[in-house]
């Protein structure tokens, strides 16, 4: 009976000791998210869509607020025409499942779009991050809804 409890007791040990480590490990990786998202955003703080382009997966797919769906060559094409006099994300918020991560927040802006169309608008954002082979974080999709106010 005492080896049973104390097999059961390590066990337990075990398990809150992975259990800690896998939220040590998660809270790395959304910090590490976070900043990638911030990395995006000064992107576009700065009209600079080549401190985008190497956080974007080669089969990365953006779905626009329009309705529209563009692979990574034309979301940087469409980054590289927009441009914006203010940028700013509210409410970032990470959620981490193993080698995918889901990060969501509120975009705030102003400026241009690709078309040269004025762009003033709050846009609720949700991005999907993938844990390449190589270890790299790179965010495979994209898509934003345009948030009436």
């Amino acid at each position: 009976m005492k080896n049973t409890c104390m097999s059961c007791l390590l066990g337990l040990l075990s398990l809150g000791s992975a259990a800690l480590l896998q939220a040590q490990t998660s809270g790395g990786t959304e910090k590490a998210i976070a900043a990638l998202e911030n990395q995006w955003l000064q992107a576009q703080q700065t009209n600079n869509p080549d401190l985008v382009a190497p956080l974007l997966a080669d089969k990365f797919v953006s779905t626009g607020a329009d309705g529209k769906v563009t692979n990574k060559v034309q979301a940087l094409a469409d980054a590289k025409a927009s441009k914006f006099v203010s940028a700013e994300n509210e409410n970032v918020q990470v959620t981490v499942f193993g080698d995918t991560a889901i990060a969501t927040g509120l975009w705030v802006g102003k400026g241009t779009d690709e078309k040269g169309k004025p762009l003033d608008g709050h846009y609720r954002w949700t991005d999907t991050w993938v844990k390449m082979p190589n270890g790299k974080w790179q965010c495979v999709a994209t898509q934003s809804s345009l948030v009436k106010m």
